[in-house]
């Protein structure tokens, strides 16, 4: 508002440049929508995208393996913050593709850091409760001992180091059993099987809190306001929905769940057995909990973080 009878007026603050990196992932797809009232956002995949403003431009580039690319679109863009939603995410293959994983989950993230550093942006990271070995039935805290089982886990926690010795201002947050309506899923999966099986078995001793991409989204959102109105705020954060539960209690949720809010569906299955993680040997080490401890991120944001519950009876609404 301005004083027009005296002549004063107050400038108003430029709207913030916000690139977007995996901008079609689970989390990105969201982030889209989250991110929109913020300011200006610019969100790529990994194929090129034109300059919005100059057809003479190279192209900019979200795709994590061209590190050169990388570094000329923040030169060329010089965002206030980059949110880096890409990642390779495939727990099992990244055993088998170890110079992929660290490509994408170390050498970019410290790419990216050390341009934003350059620049004067801030980073927003997306890291995973795999940084830990799973061990105990303690929730986890942001300054506990990581200990990572698995290459995919150990590569996070490289990117997540990378960006902390770069000297960029940064938000790291660690986040577990993501999921999201768009795009496949634990719930859908368990839908499709107890429409063609009686039984099913599913995991036990696993414990860990479902959380949404659209929570995710949210809060990160949030969490940049914050951060560009006050210039506090910049560290690592365990970002998870309340509560905690097992696949198996998971998928007990998602079927009755699905059965109350579309009677009319035809499920066949009627016992969900417990099992042990041994019951399914895979590539990569899975951590047994899997629980984060998100004080810290509630404190300093001012947030109340939704049970685990509400969301996924949320995304059961929309795919149902």
């Amino acid at each position: 508002m301005s004083d027009t009878g005296t002549g004063s007026s107050t400038l108003p603050r430029p709207l913030p440049r916000i690139l977007l990196l995996g901008k079609n992932g689970q989390v990105g797809w969201e982030l889209q929508r989250s991110l929109a009232p913020l300011g200006e956002v610019i969100a790529l995949d990994r194929h090129g995208t034109p300059h919005p403003t100059d057809a003479n431009a190279p192209a900019l580039c979200g795709d994590l393996t061209d590190l050169d690319g990388l570094i000329r679109t923040v030169q060329v863009l010089r965002p206030d913050v980059i949110v880096n939603a890409a990642a390779h995410t495939a727990v099992d293959k990244a055993e088998s593709e170890p110079e992929l994983a660290r490509r994408l989950n170390a050498e970019a993230p410290q790419v990216l850091a050390q341009a934003a550093q350059a620049v004067g942006a801030w980073l927003v990271h997306y890291s995973t409760d795999y940084v830990f070995d799973g061990s105990g039935s303690t929730p986890w805290q942001e300054t506990d001992p990581t200990g990572p089982l698995s290459t995919y886990g150990r590569t996070k926690l490289e990117g997540e180091q990378a960006i902390q010795a770069s000297g960029c201002r940064h938000l790291i947050f660690r986040t577990s059993w993501v999921y999201a309506a768009r795009g496949g899923n634990f719930a859908k999966t368990m839908l499709r099987l107890a429409a063609e099986r009686e039984r099913l078995t599913v995991i036990n001793d696993q414990f860990g809190a479902p959380t949404g991409a659209d929570l995710i989204a949210d809060v990160t959102a949030h969490a940049i306001r914050h951060v560009l109105h006050t210039g506090q705020g910049q560290g690592v954060y365990h970002l998870a929905a309340a509560g905690e539960t097992t696949w198996h209690g998971y998928a007990s949720h998602v079927i009755a769940a699905a059965r109350t809010l579309k009677p009319e569906l035809t499920l066949k299955v009627n016992t969900i057995d417990p099992v042990p993680t041994s019951a399914f040997p895979t590539p990569a080490q899975r951590p047994h909990n899997s629980r984060l401890d998100t004080t810290q991120l509630r404190h300093t944001f001012g947030l109340t973080l939704p049970p685990w519950q509400q969301g996924v009876q949320r995304m059961l609404a929309e795919v149902l």
